[in-house]
């Protein structure tokens, strides 16, 4: 079989496929919980090399279902090893000096993103997996062994958490304003 130049697509229900497929969908799923892109890098490499070693890859029914619950689990134990080593802080990505807009585009991300974070892992965790995108409120339930409903309250009672705080630094926004 000759080598492949790279622009080839790869052979159906070939490893590489199985990874050129999922890619997306996982680095999503971890980079929702890790919130470093690097992190999330090694969390789907490690997910990947864990199918691939098992040989668990060639027998399986749903692949994407079983390789996000794998870096699902993989990003919660490395996101719960980094909280051990130093507390969370808020990663603000500084870039060029941009307009007035971006750095307050910048700052009401990096305060959402600590309000996701300190939201109880109940609710922050269906949040998060809904977020990442390509799963299913179904797919969430399985993943994290709840029922279909409780899934739905949870995202619910998340997302009306988040409004209700960020209703309250618009009224303190507006306050300081007067």
């Amino acid at each position: 079989m000759p080598e492949s130049d790279g622009d080839e697509p790869p052979e159906a229900g070939s490893f590489d496929e199985l990874v050129e497929r999922h890619t997306r969908v996982l680095f999503r799923i971890a980079l929702g919980v890790l919130r470093r892109p690097s992190d999330a890098e090694d969390a789907v490499q490690e997910a990947f090399l864990e199918a691939y070693r098992n040989n668990r890859w060639e027998h399986l029914d749903n692949p994407r279902a079983y390789l996000a619950q794998v870096v699902w689990r993989i990003a919660i134990r490395h996101q719960t090893a980094r909280r051990r080593e130093q507390e969370l802080t808020v990663d603000i990505r500084s870039g060029k000096p941009g307009p007035e807009q971006q750095a307050i585009g910048r700052q009401l991300d990096a305060w959402l993103h600590a309000e996701i974070d300190a939201l109880p892992d109940k609710l922050r965790h269906p949040l998060v997996l809904m977020a990442a995108g390509d799963l299913s409120q179904v797919e969430i339930a399985r993943l994290l062994g709840l029922p279909e409903g409780t899934v739905r309250r949870r995202m619910h009672d998340a997302r009306a958490l988040l409004r209700q705080k960020l209703e309250a630094r618009k009224g303190e926004e507006h306050g300081r304003k007067d």
